[in-house]
């Protein structure tokens, strides 16, 4: 008799599991995955009375532990048992509830308030039946136990207490249906082109638009940008933006470069400002009192210039020693730096550096430093220093350069922003200047702060109101996925192309059919109409190819891709706009003008005759792509998160129930030596890939460095210096050994 015998003769009223069962031993017939293996540790925790549903649990948890580095397909063996207790589990409430078929089950979703009913009201029962006859249950099966985990606890949708009520295949095609709802041409075309690359795991949409795409409140975007003005309306403006941004499921990044600085005049009162550390502690109770969907505290990055008076302060947040007064532990400190500061970093360390306050400067010599860059922020800059007028804070710039690492080996903060570059790499210069980046730093967009126009009170319908007006400013907003670069054949160009060509798409339309948590981010989109593309699956694309991270084969494979992403991405977004029309910037963009593709010395033939296409009919997006950090959407797709090296080829993760074995994805003899750990590589490797991939990145990067306790400080300087160099715009958290860091979720793509 063969083995999955002896187990099913424990599920008297399960019959399903012999086919499971059996489709499992033909699946995987090797000798490490013999099911004599799971008989025996499933009766290690097998008891008397029992009832088959424990039973089932005890069989997926012998299954999930059998998972090693030697056998690391048995992940995949239990996601297929714990899909089938899924399937059992839905069904029982679709008897209950008579369902019998997809367009049926949206209906009662859409009467329990679950389903927005905005998918109804798009398509016809007709229709919602040829896209159930598109479901792929058998596309479950590519799902590993740790993704299929969180793919039914977090994101499908289940009753209010709790009850599952659409299956992984429906989620998939609910949030296709949503992201074509407005397509007027071919709308059922793009509805399978969208199904089928979020079901294949070839794309996966960030967490917001995978958690709400189809349901009454649909917050589709990842990363909002706020830059603060230097007045108490806006810095409270800016509060209420975050705070609401939060509330639907949002991370934040705030410009504070603008706010005066600690001992300041206001209003001709010398001394009175209290700097911008008090206001940032406003933005850390808020991300603490208004949570993100009740699941997580909200998050925020703060930026400040590097040559902000209250820098000392602001380096000292997160850390724990000094005055706890002035500390914040629960946002994200970041540095902004223009291109003279690593100058000096590199040339004259031990020279002075000049702290000074924005408002002085404005005051004084009538401009706001902050709204220049390159060799014109250079040359106001020294002429500041050069006034007496201004007070200054002097200090060595050794001494700001290990203030900034002393708080980056402890807190894994400040991240990096490299303004100089970023607003030189600039496609919309034209329109304005871009201060800071987001929550996980890759995103770069031109931005303005929101202004006060007049409070003015008017009758209306009889009762006395207060009307604020404002000018909406530039408020970011940025609408994110990833192609999954592991499940991708990235040198086939047409299958890249398809599929990049179906995520700018999808991102595209989520622009018209987004709820905005505050109407200026509406505004914003509209303007530029922005996405982030991005990746995931990095180290695993890498390894599946058999290419060492530490390799010039890496540096040349990676131009190679990302070449084709970017040119498939531009392509894709000129074909859009030929269809649906450029963003409102359009004329007059480096896009427009060309200079995008001259900047970067993308001049061969295939380049020159994708700017002309661009030229000639206009670009969908005035930012395309951006690669944000991913965390529970790589789990979900089974595969490395962003760009990061794996920390382990195999670990074990603490779980409410105990722990659980995790592999690097395709883990085999053939892939096992491509995954070295992360904190072993040589970061000049990853520094230089960065720079090589922000050639075919409009906006940024979310790049992590990894360092050991042997790091020096001048070790970790030379890597700023290096990065710097290469072009990179950002760097996200220096992650030592010894420091966990929190991931940002609504980034995750």
């Amino acid at each position: 008799m063969p083995m999955e015998r002896n187990i099913i003769a424990e599920f008297q009223n399960i019959p399903e599991i012999a086919d499971v069962l059996g489709k499992i031993e033909r699946d995987f017939p090797q000798d490490e995955y013999n099911l004599e293996k799971l008989n025996t540790r499933f009766r290690v925790f097998l008891s008397p009375d029992l009832t088959d549903g424990d039973k089932l649990s005890i069989l997926i948890k012998a299954s999930a532990e059998l998972t090693m580095q030697e056998a690391p397909k048995w992940e995949m063996i239990a996601a297929r048992i714990r899909m089938l207790q899924f399937d059992l589990q839905l069904s029982g409430q679709m008897k209950a509830f008579q369902i019998h078929n997809f367009y049926e089950k949206v209906s009662y979703l859409t009467r329990l308030g679950l389903y927005g009913d905005y998918i109804l009201e798009s398509y016809s029962e007709k229709e919602l039946g040829q896209f159930e006859s598109w479901l792929c249950p058998d596309r479950n099966e590519l799902l590993t136990f740790s993704g299929l985990d969180l793919l039914l606890k977090r994101y499908v949708i289940c009753s209010k207490s709790g009850a599952p009520l659409e299956t992984p295949q429906e989620m998939f095609m609910g949030i296709a249906m949503h992201l074509a709802m407005k397509e007027e041409k071919d709308r059922s075309v793009w509805v399978r082109r969208f199904y089928d690359m979020l079901s294949t795991l070839k794309v996966t949409m960030a967490t917001p638009t995978l958690a709400n795409a189809r349901k009454p409140y649909h917050q589709l975007s990842s990363c909002f940008i706020d830059t603060v003005p230097d007045s108490l309306d806006g810095i409270y403006r800016s509060i209420d933006n975050f705070a609401k941004v939060s509330k639907y499921g949002g991370g934040m990044g705030m410009y504070f470069g603008k706010v005066r600085a600690s001992g300041s005049s206001i209003r001709g009162f010398e001394g009175a400002a209290g700097g911008v550390i008090r206001w940032i502690r406003l933005a850390n109770d808020t991300a603490v009192a208004v949570d993100q969907l009740g699941v997580r505290q909200g998050a925020v990055a703060v930026y400040l210039d590097v040559w902000h008076r209250d820098l000392p302060e602001f380096l000292s947040l997160r850390t724990n020693n000094g005055d706890e007064r002035m500390k914040a532990h629960d946002v994200f400190p970041a540095v902004c730096y223009p291109d003279y500061f690593w100058e000096q970093a590199r040339d004259n360390i031990e020279g002075d550096w000049y702290l000074m306050c924005p408002h002085d400067i404005l005051t004084v010599k009538g401009y706001a430093l902050e709204d220049s860059f390159g060799e014109e922020w250079k040359e106001k800059y020294l002429d500041c220093v050069q006034d007496d007028r201004i007070k200054k804070r002097v200090i060595p710039v050794k001494d700001v350069i290990r203030l900034i690492i002393r708080s980056a080996v402890e807190t894994g903060t400040p991240f990096a922003f490299n303004r100089d570059t970023v607003n030189r790499a600039n496609p919309n210069k034209h329109k304005g200047v871009i201060y800071c980046s987001n929550l996980c730093t890759e995103i770069a967009q031109n931005m303005s702060a929101i202004d006060l126009v007049e409070q003015k009170v008017k009758i209306v319908d009889g009762e006395t109101v207060v009307v604020t007006v404002t000018k909406p400013g530039e408020f970011v907003v940025c609408n994110l996925a990833s192609l999954s670069l592991g499940h991708i054949r990235v040198e086939n160009y047409e299958e890249l192309s398809y599929i990049t060509e179906s995520a700018v798409r999808a991102l595209d339309n989520v622009i018209d059919l987004n709820f905005f948590p505050v109407p200026y981010a509406r505004i914003n989109n509209q303007k530029y109409r922005p996405i982030g593309l991005g990746v995931s699956g990095y180290h695993h694309m890498l390894a599946k190819h058999g290419i060492r991270w530490e390799s010039q084969e890496h540096l040349d494979f990676t131009e190679k891709v990302f070449s084709d992403i970017h040119y498939a991405a531009v392509e894709a977004s000129s074909n859009i706009a030929a269809e649906k029309g450029s963003y409102g910037y359009f004329e007059g963009s480096d896009w427009q003008t060309g200079k995008y593709f001259c900047q970067r010395n993308l001049l061969d033939e295939r380049w020159e005759r994708l700017a002309r296409k661009v030229a000639g009919q206009g670009l969908r997006n005035g930012y395309l792509l951006a690669t944000a950090p991913t965390s529970s959407t790589s789990i979900i797709a089974g595969t490395t998160a962003g760009l990061d090296p794996v920390m382990n080829r195999y670990f074990l993760e603490e779980k409410k129930n105990g722990l659980m074995p995790r592999v690097a994805p395709d883990l085999s003899a053939e892939t096992f030596w491509y995954y070295k750990n992360a904190h072993l590589i040589d970061q000049t490797w990853s520094v230089r890939a960065c720079g090589i991939r922000q050639r075919h990145i409009d906006q940024a990067q979310s790049m992590n460095l990894y360092i050991t306790n042997e790091y020096t400080f001048r070790r970790i300087l030379d890597l700023y210096l290096l990065a710097w160099g290469e072009g990179v715009k950002t760097i996200y958290y220096i992650r030592s050994r010894s420091l966990e860091v929190d991931e940002c979720e609504v980034c995750s793509s």
